[in-house]
C-alpha cells in the first residue's frame, strides 16, 4: 500500500490578501526561528511586492501560539563556530542584517505583530517596522548574555534610545518585557489584544491609512514595570563601569536590584561588558546601519576569539545542563582592553556594499 508524500509547507508564508503582503514566518516548533533561507523568503516576498501597486502594506506574523520569532537559529551558529565554517556565519549575519535595514527602510509601511515571544533575531524583524504592534501575550527581550553574546539585530540602536538608562539594563541582564514595557521603552507602538488580531489583518486587508487602523484596535498597554523602575536603574546603570553597576545595585534595598545583581552573577562577564559598551556607544551612532556594523563587528569578534559563545550555546541549548563555565568567569577579570579589542574588530567582509 503506497501512501502519499508528506507536504513540506515553506518555512515562511508569502500571499497577498486583499491590500496585504502577508508574511507569516512558519517554524511554529522552533517559535520561528530564524535562519537563511527564511531571510532569502522574506527578501523575496519584499522584492515582489515593492512595485506591486496591488499592495499598500505588509504585515509580519508567526505561525502558531507561542510567538513572533524566539530568536536567530543559534543551534546552527554553534555547529558553524564547533565545525570552523566562518564563512556560513558570516553569510547569516549579512543576510539577517541587511533585512533588518530594509524592513526599517522599506517604501511601504510594515505592521508587525510581536504576539508572543519575540526575542533577539525576532526583535530585529519586530521592532525597526513602520508599525510595531503587541498583545497582552507578548514577551520581549534581548537576552544574548545569557549565552556568552551580545544584542544584534539593531537591539543596541533600540536600547540606546529607551529612556534614561534602561538600555544598559535590559542588555545586560536580558530582562523580558511585557507589551507596556516594550511600548515605554520604545520597542513598540500599540497594543492590540490578541483577540483582535484577525479583525486587524482584515481590516489592513481593506485598504486605508495603516496606521490609523491599528490606532483604532489598540487599547492602552498600562502601567510599565520598567517605568516604575526607572529611579533604582538609572541610578545604579549611569555608573562608568559595570563594576560600579553591581557595587550600586548592592547598596539598593529594591528587591528588583537585588534580583539584579543575582542575574548578573550568573551572566557572561565579556558579554555583559561588551554590551554595556556598545548601549552606550549606540547613542552616538548616526543611524541603524551604522548601528548595526557596529554590531556586526562585535558578533564576528565573538563568533572568531571567544570560547563563551559556544559554551553559552552549548549549556542553554545543545547538553542543556544550565552551568556555563565562563571565561574569564568574573566581571573583574575582563580588563579594558578586550573591550576595545572587541570594538577595533574589522570582518573579512563588508556589511554594506
Amino acid at each position: 500500500m503506497s501512501t502519499s508524500p508528506e507536504i513540506v509547507e515553506p518555512t515562511v508564508l508569502a500571499r497577498i490578501e486583499g491590500a496585504v503582503g502577508r508574511l507569516t514566518l512558519n517554524r511554529p516548533r522552533a517559535i520561528n526561528a530564524l535562519d537563511l533561507p527564511m531571510i532569502g523568503l522574506i527578501d523575496e516576498a519584499l522584492d515582489a511586492w515593492e512595485h506591486d501597486p496591488a499592495v499598500t502594506v505588509v504585515v509580519l506574523d508567526g505561525a502558531g501560539e507561542r510567538g513572533l520569532c524566539a530568536g536567530g537559529d543559534v543551534r546552527s551558529l554553534y555547529d558553524e563556530v564547533v565545525a570552523g565554517r566562518p564563512g556560513d556565519t558570516a553569510a547569516f549575519f549579512l543576510a539577517e542584517y541587511r533585512l533588518n535595514a530594509r524592513l526599517a527602510e522599506y517604501p511601504k509601511p510594515i505592521v508587525t505583530l510581536a504576539d508572543g515571544i519575540t526575542m533577539g533575531g525576532g526583535i530585529g524583524l519586530a521592532s525597526h517596522a513602520a508599525i510595531r504592534v503587541v498583545t497582552e501575550r507578548s514577551k520581549l527581550a534581548m537576552p544574548e548574555t545569557r549565552i556568552g553574546f551580545t544584542p544584534d539585530v539593531g537591539g543596541t540602536w533600540l536600547l540606546g534610545r529607551a529612556p534614561g538608562h534602561l538600555g544598559e539594563y535590559l542588555g545586560v541582564t536580558g530582562t523580558t518585557m511585557d507589551a507596556a514595557d516594550a511600548v515605554y521603552a520604545g520597542f513598540a507602538d500599540h497594543l492590540v489584544p490578541s483577540d483582535r488580531l484577525d479583525e486587524l489583518r482584515a481590516a489592513l486587508a481593506g485598504g486605508g491609512d495603516a496606521s490609523a487602523i491599528v490606532a483604532e484596535l489598540a487599547i492602552a498597554p498600562g502601567v510599565s514595570r520598567l517605568e516604575a523602575a526607572r529611579a533604582w536603574v538609572d541610578e545604579t546603570f549611569s555608573a562608568d563601569t559595570l563594576g560600579e553597576v553591581a557595587e550600586r545595585l548592592r547598596a539598593r534595598a529594591e528587591p528588583a536590584a537585588s534580583t539584579a545583581l543575582d542575574l548578573m552573577g550568573e551572566l557572561a562577564p565579556t558579554g555583559m561588558a561588551v554590551t554595556f559598551e556598545a548601549v552606550r556607544r549606540a547613542r552616538d551612532l548616526r543611524d541603524l546601519r551604522a548601528d548595526l556594523a557596529q554590531e556586526y563587528g562585535l558578533v564576528m569578534w565573538f563568533a572568531h576569539t571567544q570560547p563563551d559563545l559556544v559554551e553559552g550555546i552549548r549549556a542553554q541549548l545543545v547538553d542543556k545542563t544550565r552551568d556555563p563555565h565562563w571565561n574569564p568567569a568574573a566581571l573583574a577579570d575582563v580588563d579594558r582592553a578586550t573591550i576595545e579589542a572587541a570594538f577595533a574588530s574589522v570582518p573579512a567582509l563588508p556589511l554594506w556594499e
